[in-house]
């Protein structure tokens, strides 16, 4: 390992990854592997446009004391005219990023990109334009789906439209429930003229382990059923679960390999990458969160951890149906 990627091995480094994936090692990355954020302003950390309104991540009055649904995010069809550019916003932010991961990363290795549905296409976009291939969408099908859907019939009830209550009686304002996430699979392009084979044997990544990847004693497919692990400790509203991460890990990687998660979140990649005896290198922006996943890391936190009241960080317990984004 070179010394420039041993100042960042197998530690969660506190800051923005802009300033430190330069520093990394040019071809020294097997596996990118980030629950990026999303662009959808679930939270101030997921607000990346320039236009805001003094509404966006407020509550209104029946959001207050809500669980899931906690904070108003601005609707798709926006409050202005501006809002219609966050889209473009999002796909630049992850364009700027996703430029300097490129020579990082050794030839023929896989990245998976965690996306929301509506804005996934951002990702994928932004990724080609910085020279990776798209290889497929997975579909992270979750184990519940918090809906929310409002009756049309009550909202024209309450206005005193009585025909139109009636007429409309049946429909509602809201999307199907979201039963799964996309997780956009990339590759980097490997030596024009060569074979994967090729590639394995001179960078030894571009197979899938399937031996060790085995679901219920078959082949899986781009269809993922994980869920949170009895026990497994959740301490961030848009944790994954453990197994998810360790399977994509698995997947695509061997042992002492190096996965790189610029997104850190809870922490979650470095748990799994440490349990499976994989390197990691991870960034994490935000303080509170650095401290989670430090934490998490440092204390052991996964499946079947029990809490002890002597450790300075409490885990957040929450129920699965506050799961509506994931990270």
């Amino acid at each position: 390992m070179s010394n420039i990627n041993n100042d960042y091995l197998d530690r969660i480094t506190l800051g923005d990854c802009r300033e430190y994936i330069p520093a990394l090692v040019d071809g020294s990355i097997d596996l990118f592997l980030s629950d990026i954020p999303y662009g959808i302003s679930l939270d101030d950390w997921d607000v990346l446009h320039s236009n805001t309104n003094s509404a966006l991540l407020g509550q209104s009055p029946a959001q207050v004391g809500k669980s899931a649904f906690k904070r108003r995010g601005k609707p798709i069809n926006g409050w202005s005219q501006a809002d219609r550019n966050i889209g473009k916003e999002y796909q630049e932010w992850c364009q700027e990023w996703a430029e300097l991961v490129l020579p990082k990363m050794k030839n023929g290795a896989s990245l998976f990109v965690f996306g929301a549905r509506r804005t996934i296409h951002r990702v994928v976009n932004a990724f080609e334009n910085s020279g990776f291939l798209l290889k497929d969408t997975l579909a992270w099908k979750k184990a519940a789906a918090h809906h929310r859907a409002q009756r049309l019939s009550i909202v024209f009830e309450r206005r005193g439209l009585v025909d139109e209550t009636e007429n409309w009686s049946g429909w509602r304002l809201g999307n199907l429930a979201p039963a799964y996430e996309p997780i956009a699979w990339f590759i980097k392009p490997y030596k024009i003229g060569g074979t994967i084979e090729d590639n394995v044997l001179e960078h030894s990544v571009g197979a899938i382990n399937l031996g060790d990847c085995q679901v219920d004693g078959a082949n899986p497919t781009n269809v993922l059923s994980f869920w949170f692990r009895d026990g497994e400790t959740r301490v961030h509203e848009a944790q994954k679960p453990l197994g998810l991460i360790e399977f994509l890990i698995k997947l695509t990687t061997k042992e002492g390999q190096v996965v790189l998660d610029p997104f850190m979140g809870s922490g979650t990649t470095a748990v799994a990458a440490k349990s499976l005896n994989r390197h990691f290198i991870g960034f994490e922006v935000m303080p509170e969160f650095y401290e989670m996943a430090q934490q998490r890391l440092d204390f052991g936190w996964g499946a079947g951890y029990s809490q002890k009241e002597s450790l300075p960080f409490q885990p957040m317990l929450f129920e699965k149906s506050d799961d509506e984004y994931g990270r």
